[in-house]
């Protein structure tokens, strides 16, 4: 597995087909909130198997922290390292930033999966799209 910064029209065009699948298809979320006003603001990254894109993950810089957003990955390859791999790709970058904290907003079933990277919980329950989430952090 690899994962690269999306840079070319196609690139991008894989990301949002693997977002939309897994946010807008998988858990319902409304296209018109999964692609929002941020698109531009951030930097893209696929994750391929093969030739295959298989997850994808964006980053932006928010009040002087790295926010980690949308990270998700096809439902085919789920279980096997996948999101570790993306997530440390886009830690890599991060740290070539001048920060010192990452922060997301993490599905809360998914809080297992980002404790495992280091991340804690630093908020109450909340709802986004109609799913439950939790702000994590991580200092780097």
């Amino acid at each position: 597995m690899k994962v690269i910064i999306a840079k070319t029209e196609d690139q991008l065009q894989e990301v949002f087909n693997i977002r939309k699948t897994v946010f807008v298809e998988e858990q319902k979320v409304p296209l018109e909130e999964e692609i929002d006003e941020h698109e531009n603001d951030s930097t893209h990254f696929v994750l391929y198997d093969q030739n295959d894109a298989v997850g994808a993950g964006r980053f932006r810089i928010l009040d002087g922290a790295g926010k980690v957003e949308r990270i998700c990955v096809l439902k085919s390859i789920r279980g096997k390292g996948a999101g570790r791999e993306l997530m440390l790709a886009i830690e890599e970058y991060a740290k070539q930033q001048p920060l010192s904290q990452l922060k997301l907003n993490a599905q809360t079933y998914a809080i297992p999966f980002y404790e495992g990277l280091g991340y804690e919980v630093t908020s109450d329950e909340f709802l986004d799209a109609g799913i439950p989430h939790k702000t994590m952090k991580k200092t780097i």
